[in-house]
């Protein structure tokens, strides 16, 4: 049976919660994204004098990253306090708030979109990846980052196992968004940006080990929407199984004082015709 979506409530809900979780999402989670944006970057060729759009900007160290190269960099993201606090972190990038789905700016505006792990928070990717083809100039690059499948990319993967291993149900204020580890599969993902009218399409693979010094369970849910919301949507004695399988499937990481975790990202690139 089909799982039935609603975009419009998964968005409201994605808004509502990164408004919340902008400053634990850039403490618990940036040191990790950060080390995709060299090499997202790199699948859109950004050079200088180049005009950069950098969706789902978050705390804005991609666009950041893009003027750092002489690019002119702007960044959008749905939620006012992601937005502020990148203004307040790279304070001469243009930053502003704005929907993925509904672009505000013209066509032919960038020679480049880039979105670091923006993809699996949209309710319509179809939708999104359209208004990227729009914004883009002919010969326009576009790149986006997302998780590989959980075994292969074990933070955030291992605590979707724990969450399966467990059998928790998803809560019922947890509004059902597109799959989250839909765009893993290369064909899907290629699929997504040739059906949006992209050419030369390739999906790639960056994986490396992230050394993490922490709790992986507290880093998981300060730095998420989604997955704080389905943990703590569950009892107490839910929650507790939830860490005591996240703990056992992440013990062969452990090293004397961090976890050596693999980490591995799809990127797809495209260009627009």
């Amino acid at each position: 049976m089909s799982v039935q979506i609603d975009p419009d409530a998964f968005n409201a809900f994605e808004a509502a919660g990164w408004e919340e979780r902008a400053s634990t999402y850039h403490r618990a989670f940036v040191p990790l994204t950060r080390q995709v944006i060299e090499p997202l970057l790199d699948g859109a060729a950004v050079g200088p004098g180049m005009r950069v759009l950098d969706v789902g900007s978050g705390p804005g160290y991609v666009a950041a990253a893009a003027a750092a190269r002489g690019a002119s960099a702007v960044g959008v993201d749905v939620a006012h306090e992601m937005v502020a606090l990148a203004r307040t972190l790279h304070p001469y990038v243009e930053f502003g708030q704005g929907d993925a789905e509904g672009l505000r700016f013209a066509d032919d505006s960038f020679d480049a979109v880039v979105g670091n792990f923006a993809i699996p928070h949209f309710g319509r990717p179809e939708q999104a990846v359209a208004e990227f083809a729009r914004v883009l100039s002919p010969g326009g690059t576009l790149a986006l980052s997302t998780w590989d499948v959980p075994s292969r990319s074990r933070l955030p993967g291992a605590f979707f196992d724990a969450v399966q291993e467990v059998g928790a149900p998803i809560p019922p204020d947890l509004p059902t968004g597109p799959p989250f580890f839909r765009f893993a599969d290369e064909a899907e993902f290629t699929r997504l940006l040739g059906d949006a009218g992209f050419g030369d399409v390739t999906v790639s693979t960056f994986a490396f080990t992230y050394q993490f010094a922490g709790d992986l369970f507290d880093c998981l849910v300060e730095g998420t929407v989604r997955v704080r919301s389905l943990v703590f949507g569950q009892p107490a004695a839910t929650q507790a199984r939830i860490r005591a399988v996240l703990d056992r499937l992440t013990a062969e990481y452990a090293a004397e004082d961090r976890f050596d975790l693999p980490i591995s990202v799809k990127i797809g690139c495209a260009r627009t015709s």
